[in-house]
C-alpha cells in the first residue's frame, strides 16, 4: 500500500506538534515495550530515510513507518523491529509514522518489503517485535535548526534502545525536555550558554549523563556512552 499523494509529512509534523503542544513524557516510555510480539499487517511505501522522526535522507533503507497508535509522540523513532513475513525476516528501524495505518501496522521501504513479501502481493500478515538495535559508537546528540541558548531543540540518535526522557542541568535539579511529535526533546526557555549537562534514560530505565560544551545549530556532537542491549 503506497501512501496517497496527498500525504505531507511537513503538514503532519504541524498538526500532530499542535495537537501535542504540551506532552510530556511518552506514557509507555518507548512506543512498543521490547520483546513483546505483535501482530498486524505490513505495506510499503517510496522511503528516503527521513520522515516524521526527522533523521536524514539516505543511509540504511531498512526502515519503516509506525502506525500511529504506536508511535506514541515519536517514542517510537529509532526502535528496531524483527519483523516476521511470508517470504523470510528481517529487521528495520523506525523512521516516520503513518497516519492512516490501524495499530499493529508497519509501513516499510519497498526495499523492505521485498525480503519480507512479495511485491505484488502488496499488504500482508506478520509479526513483529520490538528489539534491542545493534549499533556502533556511542549516543549522538543533534540540534535542530535555529537551536540557541534561549529555544534548544535536541534529538537523541545513535541509541540501542528506545528513548524514554531527556533532561538538563546546569547546576541545582534536572530538568525535562518536552518530547514533541517530530523527535526532538525541546525546551521553550533554552538551556543557556556554556556547558550543561544532559542525562538520557532509556525505556527498560538505563541513564547516561553527557556534559556539552555549547549550544549548536544543526549539528551533532558524540555522548560518552552507549546503553547495553536489553537481556
Amino acid at each position: 500500500m503506497n501512501r496517497p499523494s496527498f500525504w505531507n509529512p511537513s503538514l503532519l509534523v504541524a498538526v500532530v506538534s499542535f495537537a501535542c503542544g504540551g506532552c510530556g513524557d511518552s506514557a509507555s516510555g518507548g512506543g512498543v515495550t521490547l520483546g513483546e510480539e505483535q501482530k498486524g499487517i505490513a505495506t510499503y511505501y517510496d522511503a528516503n530515510g527521513s520522515g516524521n522522526c526527522s533523521y536524514d535522507k539516505g543511509g540504511d533503507l531498512m526502515v519503516a513507518a509506525m502506525n500511529a497508535d504506536q508511535y506514541d509522540n515519536s517514542a517510537a523513532c529509532g526502535q528496531c523491529v524483527d519483523i516476521v513475513g511470508p517470504k523470510g525476516n528481517l529487521r528495520v528501524r523506525i523512521v516516520d509514522q503513518c497516519p492512516d495505518c490501524e495499530k499493529g501496522h508497519l509501513d516499510l521501504s519497498s526495499e523492505a518489503f521485498e525480503k519480507i513479501a512479495e511485491m505484488k502481493d502488496g499488504r500482508v500478515d506478520i509479526t513483529w517485535t520490538p528489539v534491542s538495535c545493534d549499533v556502533a559508537g556511542p549516543l549522538k546528540y543533534h540540534f535542530k535548526e535555529g537551536s540557541n541558548p534561549w529555544w534548544t531543540a535536541i534529538q537523541v540518535r545513535n541509541h540501542r534502545l528506545p528513548i524514554k526522557k531527556l533532561e538538563w542541568k546546569r547546576g541545582g535539579d534536572w530538568k525535562s525536555l518536552r518530547r514533541e511529535s517530530y523527535n526532538y526533546f525541546v525546551t521553550d526557555d533554552g538551556v543557556g550558554e556554556g556547558s550543561f549537562q544532559l542525562r538520557v534514560t532509556a525505556s527498560d530505565g538505563q541513564q547516561l549523563t553527557d556534559t556539552l560544551d555549547k549550544v549548536l545549530d544543526d549539528e551533532s556532537v558524540d555522548g560518552a556512552e552507549q546503553f547495553a542491549p536489553q537481556k
